[in-house]
C-alpha cells in the first residue's frame, strides 16, 4: 500500500510543517491510524482524543503510549471536564461531581483538588492538554449546551472557581484551556447545530462574561479557546473564532493573554456550516488562533485539505507567513512547558463524596416525599445529549438504581429522575402517569433547572447520582 505523502521538496514543504504544526484532529478508533502517525513525523503537533477513542483504561493507556511514540513532545488534548462532560471516563461515566455542583458548594479548595485529581489521571495516561474549565457565566436556564457545565450565574463566583481551577490542574503538570471566549452562556443556540447570537451590551460583557476569563487569564491560564458565537457588541457579524477584535483586541490587547488561542471544533456548524472545514481553518489562523481543533472524526484527506487551503490563502496573501511561525511557534511553547512524563499508565479512580447533597435544591414537596414511609422507588427516563456530552452513564441508572416504569411496585412513592426538563420532556407524562396510579411522585432534575422540579441535584454523573440515590433512600 502506498504510503501517503505530507511533504514536498521546496520552500512550500517548509510551510506545509508550520501548518501542520497549528492542526489538531481527532479521529476515529481506539488504536492510532497510519496517517495520524506519518502527520506526526510531518510536523503535526496535537491530536484531539474524544469519546469514541475509548475503550477503557488499559486501551487508552496503549493509544497514548503508541501516539508518543514517534512523537516525545505531542501535545494530547481532550475535554475532561468533570461532572457531564468526561472523555477519559465516557464508559462509565465520571467520578467527579461537576462545575454547577462544585459552584454551589462554593469551596475553591475542593474545586482546586477536584481539578489536580482528573489533572494526576490524565497525566498517568500522556494526556498534557484539558480543554476546561469552563469560564462561560450560564446567564440562560434553557441554555441548550452549557448549563450544569458552568460553575452558576454569579460572575464572581464563576471567576474565583475558574481561577482555582486552573491552579489545581497546572500545578500537577496539565494545560489547562478556558473556554468558550468570549462567553457562550448566554445563548439559546448549540454552536454545534448552529450559529448564537449574544446581544447584549458592552457594559454587561464586561462584568460578566469577561470576569472570569479575566481571572483566568490573571491565574496564568495555558490556553483559551474561542467560541463559534456572534457576540454583537464585539463584532456584530463574524463569530468570534474569526474575528480579530475578539481575539487580538480583546483577548490579546485588553486582557493581556500571550498564551495559545485554540479553536473550538471547526467541524462545529457555527463554525463551518456554511463554508466548509478549510476556509474556518484559514480564517480562524487569520484572527489569531494558534491552533485549531479540527473535529472527532478527522480523516488523512480531510487534514490535506486545509493543509492546502492554508497554503493556498498564503500564496494568495490572505494569510502570512509570519502569523503561521507566529502560531507554530505558540504551540511548541506550550508543549515544552507541559511534557508529559513517564510511561502512559492507567489509574483507578476514587468517586467525589465530599457532601456533594449539600449542593441540592430541594422543595417543600420534596421533603414531603422523603418523609413519607413508602418505600422508594427511582425511575429514570432517558434524555437526549448534546454533542459535547455525548452518550455516557448518567444519573441512577448508570450505578444500577432505576426501575422500570412498568415494575414500579404497588404503594411505592417514586422519583422521576431526568435533565433539561423543558416542558415538552418526557419525563412530566411519565410523571403524570405514576400519580394518577396513585404513586406519590416527584420529579428530579439532574442538570441545570428550569422550572417546576421538586428536586435539582445540578448533575448527573455517578458522583452525584450515588448521594442522590442515598437521601432518596434506595438501597444501593
Amino acid at each position: 500500500m502506498r504510503r501517503r505523502t505530507f511533504g514536498l521538496s521546496n520552500d512550500r514543504a517548509a510551510r506545509r510543517r508550520l501548518v501542520l504544526g497549528t492542526l489538531m484532529p481527532g479521529f476515529e478508533g481506539t488504536t492510532v491510524p497510519a496517517w495520524v502517525t506519518e502527520a506526526h513525523a510531518a510536523g503535526l503537533a496535537s491530536v484531539c482524543l474524544h469519546g469514541p477513542n475509548m475503550a477503557g483504561p488499559e486501551a487508552l493507556s496503549s493509544l497514548c503510549a503508541s501516539l508518543r511514540d514517534g512523537r516525545p513532545d505531542l501535545l494530547i488534548a481532550l475535554d475532561e471536564e468533570g461532572g457531564d462532560v468526561t472523555r477519559v471516563h465516557y464508559l462509565e461515566g465520571s467520578p467527579e461531581p461537576g462545575n454547577a455542583v462544585l459552584g454551589r458548594l462554593d469551596d475553591t479548595r475542593l474545586t482546586r483538588d477536584a481539578a489536580a485529581r482528573m489533572g494526576r489521571e490524565l497525566t498517568a495516561y500522556g494526556i498534557n492538554l484539558d480543554f476546561a474549565p469552563v469560564a462561560d457565566v450560564n446567564s440562560a436556564d434553557d441554555n441548550p449546551v452549557i448549563g450544569a457545565r458552568s460553575f452558576g450565574i454569579s460572575p464572581p463566583a464563576v471567576a474565583r472557581h475558574s481561577a482555582a481551577w486552573v491552579a489545581g490542574l497546572q500545578e500537577v503538570g496539565v494545560a489547562a484551556c478556558a473556554k468558550h471566549f468570549p462567553g457562550h452562556g448566554d445563548t439559546h443556540v448549540d454552536s454545534h447545530l448552529g450559529l448564537p447570537h449574544v446581544s447584549v451590551p458592552r457594559e454587561v460583557l464586561e462584568v460578566r462574561e469577561l470576569e472570569p476569563f479575566r481571572a483566568a487569564v490573571a491565574a496564568g491560564v495555558a490556553c483559551v479557546m474561542t467560541s463559534h458565537i456572534v457576540v454583537e457588541a464585539i463584532d456584530p457579524v463574524v463569530p468570534a473564532t474569526f474575528s480579530e477584535k475578539a481575539l487580538r483586541s480583546l483577548l490579546r490587547g485588553e486582557l493581556g493573554f500571550d498564551g495559545v488561542i485554540v479553536s473550538d471544533a471547526l467541524d462545529m456548524v457555527g463554525a463551518s456550516g456554511t463554508i466548509g472545514v478549510p476556509e474556518a481553518a484559514v480564517r480562524a489562523l487569520a484572527a489569531g488562533c494558534d491552533l485549531l481543533c479540527l473535529g472527532s472524526e478527522t480523516t488523512g484527506p480531510e487534514v490535506d485539505e486545509v493543509v492546502e487551503a492554508v497554503l493556498v490563502a498564503v500564496e494568495q496573501g490572505r494569510l502570512t507567513e509570519e502569523r503561521l511561525v507566529d502560531a507554530r511557534g505558540r504551540v511548541a511553547r506550550l508543549a515544552a512547558a507541559y511534557p508529559a512524563t513517564g510511561q502512559p499508565s492507567p489509574v483507578t479512580s476514587e468517586p467525589f463524596d465530599l457532601g456533594v447533597e449539600r449542593a441540592f435544591e430541594i422543595s417543600e414537596a420534596a421533603r414531603t416525599w422523603l418523609a413519607s414511609p413508602a418505600p422508594p422507588c427511582i425511575v429514570q427516563v432517558e434524555t437526549g445529549s448534546n454533542p459535547a456530552v455525548g452518550i455516557v452513564p448518567w444519573g441512577p441508572a448508570a450505578i444500577g438504581a432505576a426501575t422500570d416504569p412498568a415494575a414500579v411496585p404497588t404503594g411505592a412513592k417514586v422519583a422521576v429522575i431526568g435533565r433539561g426538563l423543558a416542558a415538552d420532556h418526557p419525563a412530566w407524562e411519565v410523571c403524570e402517569r405514576l400519580r394518577a396510579g396513585g404513586h406519590p411522585t416527584i420529579v428530579v432534575e439532574c442538570g441545570w433547572p428550569r422550572g417546576g422540579a421538586d428536586l435539582v441535584t445540578y448533575g448527573g454523573s455517578p458522583a452525584v447520582a450515588a448521594p442522590l440515590v442515598r437521601l432518596l433512600g434506595v438501597p444501593g
